[in-house]
């Protein structure tokens, strides 16, 4: 009888194919986390009233946090070799892991869009600055899209690439990895290099403090679960890309060498650059596809260009399609190949036309990252407390694709503990998402630690529930 629950894609990678490094992971963290996203992370911050160095700081103790569950959550990735649906399939069963599956999925799509729609509009820009493109008389907006025809015309442009890259498969993404990382590195200082230059010095790059300086906590907490929430798609994920790992040290230093460093000098990149902008042009332009088509020299346009585009695309194919790509295989197996998942996500990305999402920084910060984050924080709680309080990272990997294993069906009271886990958020989400005041005050505080609250419900009622089970694994 044919296996309903495995294909190629999401079988156990075998110890000879585990041929990722430290650096192989470190290289992947350096291309996600230099991108546009990244650049303009501490533009919330500042504009909530933080100092440049307190939001520097928040963004590099953000991604430390979130390293703690990535790297537990790679731990059984290296381990057994299964990507992140076949783990879910131990606390979720092999019906109910789909619930986690594709709701990162989901999210996922969602960050495709985003992506894609910054990588467009960075070719309609620059081709604009080239004067390729007469940007100034492109007012006309298809009514549906709400952009005009040529803004959607280099967003699907930019979206083939993508798909070409997904159709190349994993080994493809690895390569434009390992290459990205360096090149994007020295982009970025290459940038701050220009930009002291400019204002002549790097001391001047900055800003001078307010003199009235906002209170720093009430903003501090809401930006940081903010922060945490930017990766809390990943620490999901991460099995996707640790399985390929050869050791637990490789997984677990690659990730320690690529992701709070990168995050937290490429915002400080940003900031820096940004405060030049103010001495350079007169206003701070924090979007650097905009910077680009500042910049004068047709040269420096075509490597700006080419910069943003790798940038993007590093961050959008390994960070929001390889975790969609696995989890709709995971749905049908037998039906859906990593390369047909990847096309179904290429697909929503579309549908959901992305740029009126990212379009409202309000949005995108309190409705999009903290919203998502309060629904993966509690499915991290459970999978991290499965894994190592309550099974002691021992998993019976055969049964993880036996459809009548101890694995089988859904266990519902990990449903229920999800849902308990996600309520107390609900209303404060509700009050940010349609801007009311539906539900009390008190919400939107509890709301501005979502991830924190859910993950740490999650893995206290899991734990308390099984308990008992932890001396029969």
């Amino acid at each position: 009888m044919t296996n309903h629950l495995i294909n190629p894609d999401i079988a156990p990678v075998p110890q000879e194919d585990r041929t990722w490094n430290k650096w192989h992971l470190a290289a992947l963290w350096i291309g996600m986390s230099v991108c546009i996203p990244t650049y303009m992370l501490a533009a919330s911050m500042i504009q909530a009233g933080m100092s440049w160095w307190q939001a520097v700081l928040t963004v590099l103790l953000g991604n430390m946090i979130v390293l703690v569950p990535m790297i537990l959550m790679g731990h059984a990735g290296t381990k057994y070799g299964i990507p992140f649906p076949v783990l879910a399939r131990a606390s979720f069963g092999t019906k109910g892991a789909h619930i986690p599956a594709i709701a990162r999925s989901l999210v996922a799509c969602g960050w495709f869009g985003i992506q894609t729609w910054i990588g467009g509009f960075a070719i309609y820009q620059v081709l604009g600055a080239l004067g390729w493109l007469d940007i100034a008389a492109d007012t006309t907006v298809v009514p549906f899209l709400g952009i005009t025809a040529l803004q959607f015309l280099c967003f699907i442009a930019f979206w083939i690439l993508n798909l070409v890259i997904v159709l190349k498969g994993i080994d493809c993404i690895k390569w434009l990895e390992s290459w990205a990382a360096p090149f994007l590195i020295a982009m970025g200082l290459a940038l701050l290099i220009w930009a002291a230059i400019k204002v002549g010095g790097v001391s001047k790059m900055f800003p001078e403090p307010p003199q009235h300086p906002a209170p720093f906590w009430p903003m501090f907490f809401p930006q940081l679960t903010a922060m945490v929430g930017f990766w809390a798609t990943l620490s999901l994920n991460i099995p996707d890309f640790t399985r390929y790992c050869k050791t637990q040290k490789d997984q677990a230093l690659g990730q320690l060498i690529g992701l709070p460093t990168t995050m937290a000098l490429f915002s400080f990149i940003g900031i820096a650059v940004t405060s030049a902008t103010i001495v350079i042009f007169g206003s701070a332009i924090w979007d650097p596809i905009l910077l680009v088509g500042k910049l004068g020299s047709t040269t420096a346009v075509v490597i700006a260009l080419i910069a943003l585009t790798i940038a993007t695309l590093s961050t959008n194919i390994a960070a929001n399609v390889v975790s969609p790509a696995n989890g709709f295989a995971n749905v049908s197996p037998r039906n859906i190949s990593f390369r047909a998942g990847g096309i179904i996500t290429c697909i929503i990305g579309v549908v959901i036309m992305p740029w009126r999402l990212y379009n409202d920084l309000g949005d995108y910060i309190f409705t999009w990252l903290i919203g998502y984050s309060a629904l993966l924080g509690p499915i991290a709680g459970i999978m991290i407390c499965d894994y190592f309080f309550i099974r002691r990272m021992r998993l019976k990997s055969d049964s993880l694709y036996d459809a009548s294993g101890e694995y089988a069906g859904i266990r519902w009271s990990t449903v229920v503990i999800l849902a308990i886990a996600v309520a107390p958020n609900l209303p404060g989400f509700i009050n940010a998402a349609f801007k009311t005041v539906m539900f009390p005050e008190i919400f939107n505080s509890l709301y501005s630690y979502a991830w924190f609250v859910g993950i740490t419900i999650a893995f206290v009622l899991y734990g308390l529930l099984h308990l008992g089970e932890r001396n029969r694994v």
